[in-house]
């Protein structure tokens, strides 16, 4: 895909404004800028107004004699796409500059910045002079002279390139003055959680994380039912105009199914482990997760049954689960690696070893993720796989089974260990910090969003959120 490019350019408009002379010049570049400029629906749309504030433009004035306009330097602002394969380098050349000034821009950005982040979407804004070295002002051999380099690497910081008094080049980067608030997100289950999540406003990553944290305890596939609600209390970085611009991590999740409210809480003992915790301080986290991976239908259970290819009744010592081709299969726990190849009618398969009691197995794989061999260390919810349908399958799907004591049995079922019980001293910073998120809940319930600011220079913080939920704001 090729590098969508848009331009506002001075030296054509200055010559106009040679010929027109006046006010009447003044008001068609005006209209005639306004119309070039980039609009504010790229990608990362905050991005264009700090980097305008920044780096900006020249302005081209209006001259008396065509010669004067067309020697005058003029600026050009260009916006460019990063595609699949580009890099920084690539980019800047096919904008016009020269390599010795990219590779000098690219040398200064590395003090704050690596290009080799950049990732297919992300967007560049260059600053150009359009007479550079070797140009001249009938236009042949023009070269861009490189002003500035503008990138946002996240949706909280900003990096730039600007061309220094002495023509080098020097990098800056930004913290952008984001606003912090906690957010809560409530809902009744109509028909299915996603589309309930959606109606309450809630982000993608956060289900996913909501999702998550209960994928130990909760078959989303067969236990969720109308009339189940959820709650969900998290963290989120809003723009100054209140638009809200990036979601970060749960403090609270809550789902009532069939009537049962399952609650958890965010807390982090001294193992530094940053956990999710029942009212009691019991880890939600098990042993094994029961279903190692997202979004799929579970489309055939353990036991006796008809094989599809084969013809007839034999033992399925797993459960099968329908997904496209490629989906993400994840480890069901933390172990070692005992076996990643292929296997007969398994195809290709990975086996872990969590501990003297439990394994698990994973079939059908379309590929085993780069790194993953015999003898190699996993951790709970690494991608080792990928769905796929080797060995004797009718389709893409991940066979799964989960093994106690060397034999075979149904990971629906199966009681799995629990994870940490927090004890002592955990056990009671936990039931502080139970607390505050509770307190927190209530706060934030009644207003949606609460704003989080951190006490900067003495500045108060708000009397509503406990100081240990605080989160600084940038620039403190």
């Amino acid at each position: 895909m090729s590098s969508h490019n848009r331009t506002q350019c001075g030296g054509g408009l200055a010559l106009l404004a040679g010929v027109l002379g006046g006010g009447a010049a003044a008001t068609l570049l005006g209209g005639l800028a306004y119309a070039l400029w980039p609009g504010p629906d790229w990608r990362t749309g905050p991005l264009a107004r700090d980097l305008e504030s920044e780096i900006g433009t020249r302005p081209v004035a209006a001259t008396t004699t065509v010669i004067e306009a067309e020697a005058r330097p003029a600026t050009v602002n260009r916006i460019m796409h990063v595609a699949r394969g580009d890099t920084l380098m690539k980019l800047i050349l096919k904008a016009g500059v020269d390599r010795r000034e990219a590779h000098a821009a690219i040398t200064a950005l590395r003090t704050v910045f690596d290009p080799r982040e950049l990732r297919p979407g992300q967007e560049i804004r260059l600053g150009l002079s359009a007479f550079g070295s070797g140009s001249s002002a009938t236009g042949q051999n023009r070269a861009e002279r490189l002003l500035s380099i503008g990138l946002q690497p996240s949706i909280e910081r900003i990096v730039r390139v600007t061309r220094a008094p002495d023509g080098g080049f020097t990098a800056t980067e930004a913290a952008r003055d984001l606003d912090h608030r906690t957010v809560i997100a409530e809902g009744t289950i109509d028909n299915n959680l996603s589309s309930a999540a959606r109606a309450a406003g809630l982000p993608m990553p956060v289900l996913a994380e909501l999702i998550a944290i209960f994928s130990f305890d909760v078959d989303f596939q067969r236990e969720i039912r109308a009339g189940d609600s959820f709650e969900v209390l998290y963290e989120a970085l809003y723009e100054k105009d209140g638009t809200p611009a990036k979601p970060e991590g749960i403090l609270y999740a809550a789902l009532t199914l069939s009537g049962e409210r399952l609650a958890l809480y965010n807390f982090t003992p001294k193992s530094g482990r940053t956990d999710f915790f029942d009212a009691k301080g019991h880890s939600v986290r098990k042993t094994l997760m029961r279903t190692p991976i997202d979004g799929a239908r579970l489309s055939s259970g353990f036991g006796m049954r008809r094989h599809p290819i084969l013809g007839y009744s034999r033992m399925h010592r797993g459960i099968d689960f329908a997904a496209p081709r490629g989906t993400p299969i994840y480890a069901a726990g933390d172990g070692r690696i005992e076996m990643a190849g292929r296997n007969g009618g398994y195809g290709k398969y990975v086996r872990i070893r969590h501990n003297s009691t439990y394994k698990t197995a994973y079939a059908h794989m379309s590929r085993i993720a780069k790194g993953i061999r015999p003898g190699k260390r996993v951790r709970q919810g690494q991608v080792i796989g990928y769905v796929g349908s080797t060995g004797r399958s009718t389709g893409p799907h991940l066979h799964y089974e989960v093994m106690v004591n060397g034999r075979q049995v149904n990971p629906l079922k199966v009681k799995l260990p629990s994870g940490e019980k927090l004890k002592g001293e955990d056990l009671e910073a936990f039931a502080r910090r139970r607390a505050e998120i509770d307190r927190l809940r209530e706060a934030t319930r009644g207003a949606g969003t609460l704003m989080v600011r951190a006490e900067c220079a003495g500045e108060a913080t708000d009397a509503a959120v406990p100081r240990s939920l605080l989160t600084p704001a940038s620039g403190c």
